[in-house]
């Protein structure tokens, strides 16, 4: 039977993965071709911190 894990030890261990893959987040933004109007989408997977950036920058 498997034993519960503490508290502590989640916190602990989530501290120790920090940087992981857990920090990115996938973007997708939808683009509007002027010619046609048809609309495409732009998957990217960026840190957490720079989404507003990415937004700004591609308006």
């Amino acid at each position: 039977m498997a034993k519960k894990v503490s508290k502590n030890a989640r916190v602990a261990q989530r501290a120790a993965n920090a940087g992981s893959g857990r920090d990115h987040v996938k973007v997708i933004q939808s683009i509007k071709d002027p010619q046609t109007g048809n609309y495409s989408y732009k998957e990217v997977m960026i840190h957490k911190d720079k989404v507003q950036e990415f937004f700004a920058a591609n308006k």
